[in-house]
């Protein structure tokens, strides 16, 4: 994880501090400013290697939030960008050292998801999925699901999940649901075993469905298909079909998951269990951000029930004009957090938005600019629970 600046003096200096202030200035950082002191010095690495530090860096870490985002011209520029609301600025992810033991042809990949450590990539002309540690620096090609390789076209962000853990591993389970004859199965991986297993879903019949990860398998006008299942997989997988009375913020046309802006009235962006439904106007020669409503799948699945509306003292902010759109949304301890990133003749724009549903709160995190002109934006995503080994 880059940072340009030349931290040697600096260096020089915190060595003459007592280690315990240096261990409190370091927690003070973000973990890639951590990570990057690691390289500086073998006092610095051993100071962030004490397991008192760990403990208390990893405690800190595992709540922050961070938004990733991966930009690239060709397969050698490939960079992961990645932001969070404990910094002011974006951090710079080489990748392409650590995929080159991955042979791509040359191809450009496509950044899927992400949770904890771990990163999910995906070539198109290979159709391989590979899973990169970004802490331990290494990678490791998943097996073809059931269905056989997929493109990139394959994967759709609602209906796929990347789990983590236990905490101090690097294990992970990758699940997404797909329709099989017309039946809602859930396929997940498990990087213990290396293999995968395939669920058919049974329809919930009424039973609640709270505490349970949720992957949408079609995402229509009005009713949704969605799988419920456990994080662990330890359960068999339930179809719930919220459906959407009144149309939300407005009618007319509606895309999911990404807008053309000149034909497209509602942008529907869906993750864990929610709904945020973007509503925009026409302007002379772009559409105008103009309205956002978030909506959540009910205790019995059987309908969207509305949550909130992002307040007018707030969209005043984050209005602006676009012509194309397109969104990411999680869930995560309470807090709903989306995105939505915007182009317009060439330039990029990201907004991050979230909702604390406990405390009935919006908030907005204003986003330096990630200087993507000229750049292929090649997936985003939230992530929470990056920690050192």
């Amino acid at each position: 994880m880059e940072d340009h600046q030349n931290s040697t003096p600096n260096a020089i200096g915190l060595c003459l501090l007592p280690s315990e202030l240096m261990q409190n200035i370091f927690l003070s950082l973000v973990l890639p400013e951590i990570i990057r002191l690691k390289l500086v010095s073998k006092s610095f690495s051993h100071l962030i290697s004490d397991h008192t530090f760990v403990r208390e860096c990893n405690s800190r870490s595992t709540s922050t939030a961070w938004l990733f985002v991966y930009k690239k011209r060709w397969l050698r520029d490939a960079v992961l960008h990645a932001f969070t609301d404990r910094s002011n600025r974006w951090f710079r992810i080489p990748i392409t050292e650590l995929l080159k033991p991955i042979h791509f042809h040359c191809e450009d990949l496509y950044f899927l998801t992400a949770s904890g450590n771990v990163f999910l990539f995906a070539s198109n002309t290979v159709r391989l999925v590979v899973a990169v540690n970004l802490v331990t620096m290494t990678v490791k090609k998943i097996p073809p699901s059931p269905l056989g390789p997929r493109g990139t076209s394959s994967w759709r962000r609602s209906g796929m999940k990347l789990v983590t853990g236990p905490p101090g591993s690097d294990h992970f389970r990758f699940m997404f649901a797909e329709l099989v004859d017309n039946r809602p199965v859930l396929f997940v991986y498990n990087s213990v075993t290396d293999k995968w297993n395939t669920m058919e879903a049974q329809e919930a019949r009424g039973r609640h469905v709270d505490e349970r990860l949720f992957l949408n398998v079609v995402n229509g006008p009005r009713e949704s298909v969605v799988v419920a299942c456990t994080p662990e997989c330890d359960a068999q997988p339930v179809i719930v079909r919220p459906r959407l009375e009144g149309g939300g913020v407005g009618e007319g046309e509606m895309r999911v998951g990404f807008s053309l802006g000149h034909v497209t009235d509602r942008l529907h962006v869906y993750g864990d269990g929610y709904m945020m439904i973007v509503k925009s106007e026409s302007g002379r020669k772009k559409r105008v951000l103009k309205g956002i409503e978030m909506w959540g799948v009910g205790e019995e699945g059987r309908e969207w029930e509305y949550i909130s509306r992002v307040p007018s003292e707030l969209m005043k902010k984050i209005e602006r004009g676009y012509g194309v759109m397109m969104g990411c949304l999680e869930e995560r301890n309470g807090v709903i957090r989306a995105s939505l990133v915007s182009n317009w003749e060439g330039l990029w724009d990201i907004v991050w938005i979230s909702f604390d549903k406990s405390r009935k709160e919006w908030a907005w995190i204003p986003l330096p600019d990630c200087n993507m002109k000229n750049y292929n934006l090649s997936g985003i995503s939230f992530s929470s629970g990056i920690t050192l080994p």
